[in-house]
C-alpha cells in the first residue's frame, strides 16, 4: 500500500491553485495588476499578440487576445499563416487552457527522497543550476561529457541542445522519431533520396484519390492536411480507407478496407501486382525516373488479390476496384505516407511499399501528389566550433541502425542501462517537454533507466509522471508566457512565424533560452549563447531576411519568396534523385548494402492467444498525446478514454456500454485504472481500441489522475525495426478484469 506521505510536500503549490477556481479567476487577474504594475508594460500592451502554437508538431501561427483588463481571453488562427489558413483546431483554441491551469508546476524543486516518491523542497533558479551544473562537471570528469543526454519534444530543444553539444554531446534525442516518423523517413529517402519532414508535402488540396493506411485525418487533427482533406471532399475525391476500425474519416470514404492488423504489407504488395499486371502504371514516368521496375515485376508476381486476401481478410475484387481507383486519378493521387507509423516491427519495409506505390503511380513530384517543399533560409548566428564527441548513444547499441540519421530515444533509454558489453553507460539526462513515462513503450524499462542515472532533469510546464523521477524540476512558462526561436516550416510558400509572449510568466516560472542561458554561465558555455536576450537574438535573424522583430510583433507571419518555380516536375523534366543510383529507387540498392531486403517482405506476425485481442490505440481531435490531458478546456470534451469493443466480443464477455473493466497484457501487466467500456461494430472483433494519453498516475494532475487507462502500460512487447530502430508498438494484446488484484502464484 502505498504511504499517503508520497506527495508533493510544498503546501504552497496546492493552495495557490485555489484562486483559478469558479469566480476567483478575476480576483487573481486584479492582484496581478496591483502588486506587479510592469506586468502589461511594453508588449504586453498589444489588443493582440502573435504566437504559434505548442499544443501539436504543426505549429499554427495565431493571434492571442485580450480583454480590456489585459487578462488572456482567446487565441484565434493567422490569417496569412499557410499552416492554418487563420483556423485553428480544438487543441489550438484550447490552448489558453494549459496558461490557467491551476495544476501548473509553480517554482524550481529539488528531490528530497528516492525518485519516484514525489518528495521535493522548493529551490531557488540559482540553487537549481548549481546542483545541476555540479552534477554535470562530475559525469564529465569522471565519465566523459557523452554520458550526458537530451530528450526533447517542443521548441526549447534548440537551446538545451546547444547546450548539450557545447558541453561534448551529440546524444540529443526526440521522441518523434524512434515512436512515431522514423521509419516513415528512411523508408522515402531510400526510395526518393529525400524525407517527408513536417509539415508533410502531400498535395492534398488538388489530390483526386486519397489513400490512408492507419492514418486518422480527421482524429489526429493535422491541421492543414484537414483543412485540405475537407476541400478535396467538396470536390469529388475519392477517398480509400485501410483501418480495422471505422474511424471518422472511414465515414467519409467511398472504400473503407477493414483490414485484419499486421497484414498491411500484403495489400501493398498485392495492389503493386494489379497495378503492374494490368499496366496501370504511369509508364513514362518509370521509364524516365525510376531504377529497378524490372526486378519489381517479378518480384510481386505471387502476391495476388486471392494471396492477400486469405491473410488481410480483404475481397480480391475489393483490391482490385481500389487499386484501378488510384490508377484513374493517377498522377493526382496520394497513398499517405501516415506519421505515428511505429506499429510492428517491419515498419521501414512497410512504409517502403508506399513508397513504391506512389512512385509506380508517379505522385511524387506532380499536382495533387506530393509537392516540392520550401523552407524559408534564415541564417543563424555563428557559433564557435562545438567539441567533437568521441563516443554516442549508437556505439552502445554496436553500432546498429546505421540509417537513422536522428538520435533514437529508445536507443538512449537502452544505453542508459548498465550492461557489460557497454564500456561507459549514458549518467544523466536532461528531459525538456516529454513524458517518457508515457512516451517510451516498455515503462519498466524506462523506469530502470532512470534509476541508473546519477542526474535526472525535467523541464516542463506540468507535474507530468516523469517530474516524480527529478533530481531537479525547472517549471517552464507557457508558450503564451515567452518568446520561442521562429517557426521555420515547410510548405508550398517559405514561412516565418513569431511566438511572443502575450502576458508575463505566472508564478517562478522562466522560458527555455533562459533557463539554457543561466546553465550554460554555471558551466562555462556561454560562448555558445552570445545574445544576452531572445529577443536580440530573433532581431538578428529577422534582419537577415529583410524583416525586424518590430515587423513580425505586427504582423505575426511572414511569407517569402520560392527561390524557383519548382513546386512540381515540369513536362519531361530531367530531375536527379538523392540516390545512389539518381534515379528513384523502386529496388533499394541503400538498404541491400546494408544487408537489408531491396523490396518490402510481408511476415508474419504474432495472432492474440484465446481471449485475448489485439490492443490499437490512436488519436483524439481535442487531444495531443499525454500532454493535454489536463487541460480544463479540453478535458470538458474528453475527460477519459474508453475501450471500442465488438458486440461480439462484449456477448462472450458479457459486457455493457459504460461499464468500467481492467485491462491485463500479454505479460500479466493489469492497468492501474478502469476504463469504460463502448460496444460497437466500428471495430473488429480480433481487436480493442483506445485513445492514448490518459491514465496519468500523478496525484498532481487533478483532472487526469486515474482518468482511463495508459496504452503505453499495456505495451510491454516492443518490436524493434531492424532497419532504423524504431519501437513497433501494435504487437500487444489484451484481456479484459472486473478487479485489478494480481493471481496468487
Amino acid at each position: 500500500m502505498k504511504s499517503r506521505r508520497q506527495f508533493l510536500k510544498i503546501s504552497s503549490l496546492s493552495a495557490a491553485g485555489l484562486v483559478f477556481g469558479g469566480g476567483l479567476l478575476e480576483t487573481f487577474a486584479d492582484n496581478l495588476l496591483k502588486n506587479n504594475q510592469s506586468y502589461f508594460k511594453g508588449p504586453y500592451d498589444f489588443a493582440r499578440t502573435p504566437t504559434y502554437c505548442e499544443v501539436c508538431f504543426w505549429k499554427c501561427a495565431g493571434w492571442v487576445h485580450k480583454d480590456e483588463n489585459g487578462r488572456i481571453k482567446k487565441i484565434i488562427g493567422n490569417d496569412d499563416d499557410p499552416s492554418c489558413n487563420g483556423r485553428f483546431c480544438p487543441r489550438g483554441t484550447g490552448g489558453v487552457g494549459m496558461y490557467f491551469d491551476k495544476d501548473r508546476l509553480q517554482t524550481p524543486l529539488i528531490r528530497t527522497d528516492e525518485r519516484g516518491k514525489q518528495t521535493f523542497r522548493e529551490a531557488t533558479w540559482d540553487e537549481a543550476f548549481d546542483y545541476i551544473a555540479s552534477k554535470m562537471n562530475k559525469i564529465k570528469e569522471e565519465h566523459g561529457p557523452e554520458c550526458t543526454a537530451l530528450f526533447t519534444h517542443g521548441s526549447g530543444g534548440k537551446y538545451f541542445g546547444n547546450l548539450l553539444k557545447g558541453f561534448g554531446s551529440n546524444n540529443i534525442a526526440a521522441p518523434s522519431y524512434a515512436q512515431c516518423r522514423g521509419p516513415r523517413e528512411v523508408a522515402f529517402l531510400a526510395t526518393f533520396g529525400q524525407g517527408i519532414n513536417s509539415p508533410e508535402n502531400t498535395d492534398i488540396r488538388d489530390t483526386k484519390c486519397l489513400v490512408l493506411i492507419g492514418s486518422h485525418l480527421g482524429e489526429n487533427m493535422h491541421n492543414g492536411q484537414v483543412q485540405e482533406m475537407s476541400d478535396a471532399i467538396d470536390k469529388g475525391t475519392t477517398i480509400i480507407t485501410v483501418d480495422p476500425r471505422f474511424s471518422t474519416v472511414a465515414g467519409k470514404s467511398k472504400h473503407w478496407l477493414p483490414i485484419k492488423p499486421s497484414t498491411d504489407i500484403a495489400l501493398l504488395l498485392s495492389w503493386m501486382n494489379v497495378i503492374i499486371n494490368e499496366e496501370l502504371f504511369d509508364k513514362k514516368y518509370v521509364e524516365k525516373y525510376t531504377f529497378g521496375f524490372d526486378l519489381l515485376k517479378a518480384y510481386v508476381q505471387p502476391f495476388t488479390p486471392e494471396w492477400a486476401y486469405g491473410i488481410t481478410t480483404i475481397k480480391p475484387q475489393q483490391i482490385r476496384d481500389t487499386a484501378r481507383e488510384m490508377a484513374h486519378a493517377a498522377p493526382a493521387v496520394i497513398v499517405h505516407p501516415g506519421r505515428h507509423v511505429t506499429w510492428y516491427g517491419d515498419d521501414t519495409q512497410r512504409i517502403r511499399a508506399v513508397a513504391i506505390l506512389n512512385a509506380l503511380l508517379g505522385s511524387w513530384g506532380r499536382r495533387g501528389g506530393f509537392y516540392n517543399p520550401e523552407k524559408a533560409s534564415v541564417p543563424h548566428f555563428h557559433l564557435p566550433d562545438f567539441p567533437k564527441p568521441n563516443k554516442n548513444w549508437r556505439d552502445a547499441m554496436g553500432g546498429k541502425y546505421k540509417l537513422a540519421d536522428l538520435a533514437l530515444a529508445s536507443g538512449v533509454c537502452q544505453a542508459t542501462i548498465p550492461s557489460p558489453e557497454m564500456s561507459c553507460s549514458i549518467k544523466g539526462w536532461i528531459v525538456n517537454g516529454t513524458n517518457l513515462i508515457n512516451t517510451l513503450p516498455d515503462q519498466k524499462k524506462t523506469i530502470a533507466a532512470i534509476q541508473a542515472l546519477d542526474l535526472l532533469v525535467v523541464v516542463d510546464t506540468m507535474p507530468m509522471e516523469i517530474t516524480g523521477y527529478a533530481d531537479v524540476v525547472l517549471p517552464e512558462c507557457t508558450y503564451l508566457e515567452r518568446y520561442d526561436s521562429l517557426r521555420i516550416s515547410q510548405g508550398r510558400v517559405p514561412s516565418i512565424a513569431l511566438r511572443m509572449p502575450a502576458v508575463d510568466p505566472l508564478y517562478n516560472t522562466k522560458p527555455a533560452f533562459w533557463m539554457a542561458r543561466e546553465l550554460a554561465k554555471k558551466l562555462d558555455l556561454l560562448q555558445y549563447f552570445p545574445f544576452e536576450t531572445i529577443e536580440e537574438e530573433i532581431d538578428w535573424e529577422l534582419k537577415q531576411v529583410g524583416s525586424s522583430l518590430e515587423e513580425m510583433q505586427r504582423i505575426g507571419v511572414k511569407l517569402l519568396d520560392r527561390e524557383a518555380d519548382d513546386l512540381y516536375f515540369g513536362e519531361d523534366e530531367d530531375v536527379e534523385f538523392n540516390t545512389n543510383t539518381g534515379k528513384i529507387e523502386l529496388y533499394s540498392t541503400a538498404l541491400e548494402e546494408e544487408g537489408f531486403d531491396p523490396f518490402p517482405v510481408f511476415t508474419q506476425h504474432p495472432e492474440p492467444s484465446e481471449g485475448f485481442y489485439r490492443l490499437i490505440y490512436g488519436r483524439a481531435p481535442m487531444h495531443t498525446f499525454s500532454r493535454t490531458a489536463n487541460n480544463p478546456n479540453l478535458t470538458d470534451l474528453m475527460d477519459e478514454n474508453s475501450v471500442w469493443v465488438n458486440p461480439k466480443v462484449a456477448k462472450v464477455w458479457d459486457l455493457k456500454n459504460d461499464q468500467y473493466v481492467y485491462l491485463e497484457n500479454q505479460d500479466g501487466v493489469i492497468s492501474d485504472f478502469k476504463i469504460k467500456v463502448r460496444i460497437t461494430e466500428r471495430i473488429r472483433w480480433d481487436s480493442v481500441y483506445m485513445v492514448h494519453g490518459f491514465g496519468h498516475a500523478d496525484k498532481r494532475m487533478t483532472r487526469a489522475f486515474g482518468k482511463g487507462v495508459s496504452d503505453t502500460q499495456m505495451i510491454t512487447n516492443v518490436m524493434i525495426d531492424p532497419i532504423m530502430g524504431g519501437t513497433g508498438m501494435r504487437g500487444n494484446f489484451v484481456t479484459f478484469r472486473f478487479d485489478n488484484k494480481k493471481a496468487e502464484v
